[in-house]
């Protein structure tokens, strides 16, 4: 059950790799006026970053790790405070935490990204920097994120791993802020199975976030580099045929977003004036990703009801993305004080219990998405999921109000024996 651009691998991938095979280079590093090299990785870099509009990229084996190499390029150390929303994936957490970092979380709005207004509060004189997570490929408030960190002369971080296509205000996501992160796992926007990408909006970010990502070496090398390396680093280094895959579905990035659109346009009309729902805000309708439909109910009974008729959860009830589910990060949390558990950002858990994530281009249980259409739905496959969403909901209150007023009787029939 994977994402969109899983649903297109095609003869353009089977292409790039089988010319990294017939080469034999399989490492990203190779002398680039060899005409049997065929440096993918490196092309691949330059590609995404004409696309995103930043000067620099740079190519990972991970999402996760493109987020660490952000964070350490940008400078911030052990014990700087990095604000990041309460509804996200695993790795906003845990690659904060492993670089010693404090995540403190903050609540989101009906967006589903981090709410602005509650970031503004958690600030402390430890805050170094925001991170802002494109939530299911919605764009996150960015002009008030932005406005926020130079009021407070913070450095901002894009989490945009599930958001790559999309765009606020007519820039692409990657681009609004100092650097960003995204992941090419087998469930995102385009895929190459897992990978990652960074964009660096000045030289000395790139410079440092390579340094990171390759045991400290500088960019451009050809061949094994021996001598002397700028800072300590890690292996974050992506295979050329890694950067083969994710080159071809780059390519085709804009057709991919532009046929979520109109899929998910075509389902939102369909499911639309449906009593006690409405859509989660998009903050900038023009440029979401459109991976998934979030239907937000007035009850979170109702939204439970429909959920189970789907067969799928209601968002607090999914999997690593909600802070409340991540018994490991909970127990990180606590050691460093910061505010942990069920009920602990009490406006998101309300918001994700009252969320059902309807599949457009991403199919992820993990995401409460187990329902709803894919990149590939015909017209009839989209109409029949939507017959079938309507049909859970108005069974959900028909239900609902069976059982309120059974609970109505018992809470009468109680005040009537105490008095």
């Amino acid at each position: 059950m994977p994402g969109p651009g899983s649903y297109w691998i095609g003869k353009e991938e089977r292409k790039e790799v089988l010319e990294v095979l017939a080469s034999g280079h399989l490492f990203r590093y190779g002398d680039l006026n060899d005409p049997n090299f065929t440096r993918k990785v490196y092309l691949l870099e330059q590609e995404f970053a004409r696309y995103v509009g930043t000067p620099y990229a740079l190519a990972t084996s991970s999402g996760t790790g493109a987020l660490m190499c952000c964070l350490l390029a940008v400078g911030l150390k052990p014990g700087d405070e990095v604000i990041v929303p309460a509804y996200t994936f695993v790795a906003t957490y845990s690659a904060a935490l492993f670089l010693g970092l404090v995540p403190v979380l903050a609540e989101i709005d009906s967006s589903l990204d981090i709410d602005p207004a509650d970031v503004e509060r958690r600030i402390t004189p430890r805050t170094r920097a925001i991170m802002p997570v494109h939530m299911l490929g919605n764009p996150c408030d960015m002009h008030s994120v932005l406005a926020m960190a130079r009021k407070h002369n913070l450095l901002v971080i894009e989490d945009a791993c599930q958001a790559a296509g999309g765009s606020y205000k007519g820039r692409k996501l990657g681009s609004l802020g100092d650097m960003a992160g995204f992941s090419l796992n087998v469930f995102k926007t385009i895929t190459a199975g897992d990978g990652g990408l960074v964009a660096a909006s000045t030289e000395q970010y790139y410079k440092r976030a390579f340094g990171v990502h390759d045991q400290g070496h500088t960019p451009l090398r050809a061949g094994v580099e021996v001598g002397r390396r700028s800072i300590l680093g890690l292996n974050f280094r992506m295979s050329e045929l890694t950067g083969a895959v994710a080159l071809a579905q780059l390519r085709k990035i804009d057709c991919i977003i532009s046929t979520l659109r109109e899929k998910k346009r075509k389902l939102k009309e369909l499911i639309s004036n449906v009593p006690g729902t409405r859509f989660r805000k998009l903050n900038d309708e023009q440029g979401e990703c459109a991976t998934l439909l979030t239907v937000l109910f007035d009850d979170p009974c109702h939204a439970a009801g429909v959920a189970r008729a789907l067969g799928t959860k209601t968002v607090d009830q999914s999997g690593w993305h909600v802070y409340a589910n991540m018994e490991h990060v909970d127990r990180c949390l606590e050691e460093i004080g910061q505010p942990h558990g069920k009920g602990a950002y009490p406006r998101t858990d309300d918001i994700l219990s009252r969320a059902i994530n309807l599949s457009v281009g991403v199919v992820d249980p993990g995401l409460g998405a187990a329902f709803g259409i894919t990149i590939n739905s015909t017209d009839q496959e989209i109409a029949q999921a939507a017959k079938r969403f309507r049909a859970a909901c108005n069974g959900a209150i028909a239900n609902g109000k069976t059982f309120t007023g059974r609970n109505r009787r018992k809470r009468q029939l109680a005040q009537t024996q105490l008095s």
